[in-house]
C-alpha cells in the first residue's frame, strides 16, 4: 500500500448537527470505493439530524486521534449567527484543535471549513468553502486567506473544499495523494464522476455561468448555442436570431459576459464532451462530433488546453 501523505488509512468522519446529505456522503462514497480506509463516524452526541431530517444514530464519540489520520468534517447547514454566537460546541473545538496537534489530516466540505475557522485552524491558511460563504467567511476570520473560484485547497495538512460536489473532487484528490492517480481515476470511474477536477476549476458550471445579466437578447443566444451544440453557428446567424446586428450583439454579449459568443460556445462544447467522455463508450471522434467539434485533432487540442489531459485520459 503506497502512502505519499504519510496517511494511516483512518477516515475520522465529524458529523455535526444538520449536516448536509451529500456533502456527508459524497466524499465518503470516494473513501469507501477506494478500498483502502477505514472509516469511523464521530459527534459531539450519539444520534444528530441532517440537514434533510434523516435522523443519523450509532455515532462514536471523539476518539483520540493520531499523526496521519484523516479528519473529514461535511458542511452543516448554517443559519446567519448572530453577533459573537457559536458555530460548533466547545468540545469539537478543543478536539480539533488536539487533532491538529498531534499531526492528523484535517479535511473539510463546504461549510464544514466554519469548523476549523472557529478552532483558530484556518488563520494564515489559504482555503476555500462554497461560493456563498466565501464573504462571510472573510469577515468572520480575516486572518484566514479565503480564496474563491477553486473548488478545493490544500495547504499542509489542512484541505477545504467548495460546495456539495466539489467535496467529491476533494476526496479523489486525497485518495491520489495517498495511492496515486492510477486508483483515483479507478475511483472516479466507478462513481461516475465526469472527470476529475483540479482545485483550481470553477465552482459554476459553464453551463449556468455567465447568466446572471438581465440582457435578454443575449440569454436567447445562449440558450440557443446550448440547445444546439453540434450545430454550426456563424455570429451573423446568432445576430439575426435577436434582430441585432452582428456588431451590435458581439459588443452586447461580451460587456454581459465578458466572452465573445465563440468563446462562450466552445465552453459548454467542451464541458458536454467531458460529460460524454465519462458517461459513455462513445470514441472520442464521435464526441467530438455530437459537441459541434469538425476536425478531431482540434478537439483533443483544445480539450487538453482547458482540462490538462487528453480526452482519452479522461475516461
Amino acid at each position: 500500500m503506497r502512502e505519499s501523505s504519510g496517511g494511516t488509512g483512518r477516515v475520522i468522519v465529524l458529523v455535526l448537527p444538520a449536516v448536509n446529505l451529500l456533502d456527508l456522503a459524497g466524499p465518503v462514497q470516494v473513501f469507501d470505493t477506494a478500498g483502502r480506509y477505514r472509516i469511523e463516524y464521530v459527534g459531539d452526541d450519539e444520534s444528530t439530524a441532517s440537514a434533510q431530517g434523516l435522523r443519523l444514530a450509532g455515532l462514536g464519540g471523539l476518539p483520540e486521534v493520531a499523526a496521519g489520520d484523516l479528519v473529514l468534517v461535511p458542511g452543516p447547514r448554517l443559519l446567519p449567527p448572530g453577533p459573537g454566537a457559536a458555530l460548533v460546541s466547545d468540545t469539537v473545538i478543543e478536539w480539533l484543535r488536539a487533532a491538529h496537534e498531534q499531526g492528523a489530516r484535517l479535511a473539510t466540505v463546504c461549510s464544514g471549513a466554519v469548523a476549523l475557522g472557529e478552532a483558530g485552524l484556518l488563520d494564515g491558511r489559504r482555503c476555500t468553502t462554497h461560493w456563498g460563504l466565501i464573504e462571510p467567511m472573510r469577515r468572520r476570520y480575516p486572518a484566514a486567506k479565503v480564496q474563491d473560484a477553486v473548488l478545493f485547497v490544500h495547504d499542509g495538512t489542512v484541505s477545504t473544499s467548495a460546495g456539495i460536489s466539489a467535496g467529491v473532487d476533494l476526496a479523489l484528490s486525497l485518495v491520489e495523494r495517498d495511492h496515486g492517480p492510477e486508483l483515483a481515476a479507478a475511483v472516479a470511474r466507478q462513481l461516475v464522476v465526469y472527470l476529475r477536477r483540479d482545485g483550481s476549476s470553477q465552482q459554476i458550471s459553464p453551463f449556468l455561468r455567465h447568466r446572471s445579466h438581465l440582457n435578454s437578447a443575449v440569454h436567447r443566444v445562449q440558450d440557443h448555442l446550448a440547445g444546439n451544440l453540434d450545430a454550426q453557428h456563424t455570429l451573423a446567424d446568432l445576430a439575426a436570431r435577436v434582430n441585432l446586428s452582428p456588431r451590435g450583439l458581439s459588443r452586447a454579449f461580451t460587456a454581459t459576459t465578458g466572452l465573445t459568443p465563440l468563446e462562450y460556445q466552445q465552453g459548454l462544447r467542451l464541458e458536454r464532451a467531458a460529460t460524454l467522455l465519462a458517461e459513455t463508450d462513445l470514441p472520442v471522434e464521435s464526441v467530438a462530433a455530437r459537441c459541434g467539434f469538425r476536425d478531431g485533432r482540434h478537439f483533443r487540442r483544445l480539450f487538453k488546453a482547458k482540462y490538462g489531459i487528453p480526452p482519452s485520459a479522461s475516461r
